[in-house]
């Protein structure tokens, strides 16, 4: 996955409470196993009309925010099903950060494995971002991941706390494959040690 180290850019508000995996990425896209192309399935239900044509009013469609690298959410965001789609979705779409008062334990982790960061703040910060999101292109927010702060575009600096392992993974770009080849010459090693003392383990040729 990619590594996120430092985070510039606009930020899409959407203060709705309870946004559950079915509004993140509706069902009909969970058909593949692919992460590529998600992103036109984002928001599906509010982003696009019946016929299938933008909604001009979902934030996401409006032009200020078509290349949002963030996302302001509101409380519990991320709720019901344990769909990694989702995930994947709002990756593809190019947010790598989601901010919110609280969120889905599980899409919480989903989240970090696939690369995104997601950062709790309490209300009342997240309602202030939330006001200042709303000026568009002309707000940018950035996170410095290293020393967990969010810089609003007012300059107010907004530490937050972060598990020290998901950072280390988010810095260094380790999925979970990646962090088991981190161990290739100790698994490696342990192969050909089990296969000299226990041979009667050995498949016959």
């Amino acid at each position: 996955m990619k590594a996120l180290k430092e985070l510039t850019g606009v930020a899409a508000p959407l203060p709705m409470m309870n946004v559950d995996t079915d509004m993140i990425i509706p069902k009909q896209y969970l058909k593949t196993i692919s992460r590529d192309g998600l992103g036109k399935g984002l928001f599906h239900a509010m982003r696009y009309h019946d016929d299938g044509t933008d909604n001009p009013d979902f934030v996401l469609n409006r032009e200020a925010y078509k290349n949002a690298s963030f996302l302001i959410a509101g409380d519990n965001f991320g709720c019901g099903s344990s769909r990694e789609h989702a995930a994947w979705a709002l990756e593809d779409f190019g947010i790598r950060c989601v901010i919110a008062s609280s969120f889905s334990d599980i899409f919480y982790n989903n989240a970090f494995k696939n690369g995104m960061l997601l950062i709790k703040l309490p209300q009342d910060a997240v309602d202030t971002l939330t006001a200042q999101a709303e000026y568009g292109s002309n707000a940018k927010f950035s996170v410095d991941l290293e020393s967990q702060i969010l810089t609003a575009p007012d300059g107010t600096e907004h530490k937050f706390e972060l598990d020290e392992f998901k950072k280390h993974c988010l810095l260094n770009g380790l999925d979970e494959i990646a962090l088991t080849l981190e161990k290739e010459n100790t698994i490696a090693s342990f192969e050909k040690s089990s296969t000299q003392n226990h041979s009667w383990l050995t498949p016959a040729n």
